[in-house]
């Protein structure tokens, strides 16, 4: 028998795997980033560089859509933080349900820091980017020069 929207549980449950997912595809982008990154600023691989810039300029624009993501999912941990439940005082709340207020509140910080993470990748990787070509295009005019003289 399938999950019923009247079992809260079950619901929630499946919520919370849905969530996870897209918890997972801010974690792979944000290491593909980082990957891209470390790749552009290794010294000693000139000949790969140029087509890994390419690859790199190409994937900015469909990466830029990780900023409106992070926002909803920074929205997502907001609602949770608004709408959590408040054990203030020591009787008013079971052990059960302090535990799990702790975890949520564990899991929220560490998707805040997957958020500030990706970011910062995907910033880094256009500023890197962008060095990197503005050297490349200095480098050609040093060799236009010198080949002039």
């Amino acid at each position: 028998m399938p999950p019923s929207r009247s079992d809260p549980n079950l619901y929630q449950i499946s919520q919370t795997s849905k969530m996870a997912l897209e918890w997972v595809v801010l974690g792979y982008a944000a290491a593909a980033e980082a990957i891209m990154v470390l790749l552009l600023t290794l010294p000693g691989i000139d000949g790969l560089r140029r087509g890994l810039i390419s690859i790199t300029r190409n994937l900015l624009k469909p990466f830029l859509a990780v900023v409106p993501f992070c926002l909803f999912l920074l929205m997502d941990i907001y609602w949770k933080y608004e709408t959590r439940p408040s054990c203030e005082s020591p009787g008013s709340c079971t052990p059960t349900e302090q535990l799990r207020h702790q975890k949520s509140i564990m899991k929220s910080q560490r998707n805040a820091l997957l958020i500030v993470a990706a970011l910062m990748f995907y910033w880094l990787l256009y500023s890197v980017t962008l060095l990197v070509l503005k050297a490349e295009q200095l480098n050609q005019r040093i060799e236009k020069l010198n080949s002039q003289d």
